[in-house]
């Protein structure tokens, strides 16, 4: 990587003594080397950068994104879903075990790992609670972390039985492992279309309660609490399980939790013209649920905002709405998502940079002189098109493909190297 010289950028790293200023980054041989109000090339060397009217901070983190590798790479490989990270801002991903083979031992943990290395972005696979994601029996959980896993979940598969979760939970508490809850009671949910409500029964479809939700977030916080355990809730969409973890919170649980950044911008109305681009798990709520989860998210009840990314291949997508897979693609729109719901850049370097690795305890990337650049440049006005010229996903599964979206990631610089997205 050449050096490099971002100029006129506004930085945005919460406690740098420069936080909010406008300055100019030097960054050689992959480390920053000085940051000043305005920094004069010394030679043709430096590759100058113009980050006037633009953000920079340390790179994103995302703590749920879907690869399909092993085993679904026609879905999405590393490779693949790495670049459709980079160029959503992201240096950092955790990547779920739904796979196949799903992330259920240290040998998968071991290929996710080994397959990402030397790469621009971060990749940290999440083992899964239940050996085959089947619920019934415990995988080997610290074996997995010893390899690299950063966390356990059984992805889209929630985990029914609660004995298992409790076991979970407290053999996870030993070694400071993470335990993530996907909060669906399928007793309740199963044979869902969409969201229930009006617009469900208007359209003539199953509908998935809140209340498959909430029951979920109600047993894993009686779970984690009886256990005296740490415990994080995913892609959570309801009014009723934001009030539960506020509560939680306030009682001084250990609870951390995020939502998925298409359930910020959408409801169940979007499903009335059957695109299954909105077809996705837990469904889009209500306008209600919104102004909660937007609410939780300003309050500290939310901690993160996650891509939930979940590639497709079109014979998956391109059919009615009741067999269509759910889920859409996530890792470039996040960014756009969050400034249409009307999140400024200290938020969003709050929910997308900040709060995502304290879940998982990563450090922060630093701005010091000395210290390795990780960082992302980003505009939050430039208006762009996701399309087959700048989608980097093997799959086209997203509701806005095709569609002008504002807010656009520039740089992304990490590991010595660099991205520049066009």
């Amino acid at each position: 990587m050449d050096n490099i010289l971002i100029s006129s950028a506004q930085l945005i790293v919460p406690g740098h003594p420069q936080n909010g200023n406008i300055v100019d980054i030097l960054i050689e041989a992959g480390n920053i080397s000085l940051i000043a109000p305005r920094i004069k090339p010394t030679n043709k060397q430096i590759h100058v950068i113009d980050g006037k009217g633009r953000i920079v901070s340390a790179g994103f983190f995302d703590l749920h994104a879907n690869f399909g590798e092993p085993g679904l790479e026609t879905k999405e490989d590393i490779i693949t879903g790495t670049a459709a990270a980079a160029a959503g801002g992201y240096t950092g991903v955790a990547v779920y075990p739904n796979t196949n083979p799903p992330i259920h031992s240290r040998s998968e943990v071991a290929l996710v790992v080994n397959s990402a290395k030397g790469n621009i972005v971060d990749v940290y696979p999440v083992g899964t609670i239940s050996k085959r994601r089947e619920g019934k029996e415990l995988a080997e959980l610290y074996d997995m972390q010893l390899a690299g896993a950063i966390a356990f979940s059984d992805g889209d598969h929630a985990v029914q039985q609660a004995s298992l979760m409790g076991r979970a939970l407290l053999y996870a508490k030993g070694f400071e492992g993470l335990v993530i809850s996907f909060p669906e009671d399928e007793s309740v949910a199963g044979g869902h279309q969409m969201n229930e409500g009006q617009m469900s029964t208007y359209l003539g479809m199953k509908g998935k309660p809140n209340l498959a939700e909430s029951l979920m977030v109600s047993r894993d916080l009686f779970l984690a609490e009886y256990n005296d355990a740490r415990i994080h809730f995913t892609s959570i969409s309801t009014a009723e399980s934001v009030d539960l973890i506020k509560k939680a919170k306030a009682k001084g649980l250990n609870v951390t939790c995020d939502v998925a950044a298409h359930n910020l911008v959408y409801t169940d109305e979007e499903v009335i013209g059957f695109d299954s681009n909105f077809k996705v798990n837990p469904p889009l709520r209500t306008k209600k649920d919104i102004k909660a989860l937007l609410k939780g998210l300003k309050e500290g009840t939310i901690d993160a905002v996650v891509s939930q990314h979940t590639p497709h291949e079109v014979e998956y997508k391109n059919v009615e709405f009741h067999i269509a897979k759910e889920g859409i693609l996530g890792l470039q729109t996040t960014l756009p998502f969050l400034i249409e719901a009307g999140f400024n850049a200290d938020d969003i370097v709050r929910y997308l940079v900040v709060q995502p690795r304290q879940v998982v305890g990563k450090e922060i990337p630093t701005f010091e002189v000395g210290s390795e650049a990780n960082l992302v440049l980003f505009d939050m006005n430039e208006k762009w098109m996701l399309n087959t010229n700048t989608n980097k996903s093997k799959s086209e599964n997203s509701p806005v493909f095709g569609q002008e979206l504002r807010g656009k990631v520039k740089v992304v610089v990490n590991h010595g190297q660099l991205v520049e997205i066009k």
